[in-house]
């Protein structure tokens, strides 16, 4: 699956407002500045902080910026 460029230039974290990247290996939207992976349910963006996870040191460097 893949996400839209348009749709990754208008929404934000919700936390920081930071911007989203996409994580297609996990199929997440990760903010780097928060550290945490927002899932994408049925092709939707959960945007919602308790159903991200945090991200460790290892698997922030994964995320291209």
């Amino acid at each position: 699956m893949t996400i839209d460029a348009s749709l990754l230039e208008v929404i934000a974290c919700p936390n920081c407002k930071g911007k989203l990247i996409f994580a297609e290996q996990n199929n997440e939207l990760v903010c780097r500045g928060e550290r945490l992976a927002y899932p994408i349910d049925e092709g939707i963006p959960v945007l919602i902080a308790d159903r991200a996870r945090s991200l460790d040191t290892d698997e922030l460097e994964q995320v291209q910026k």
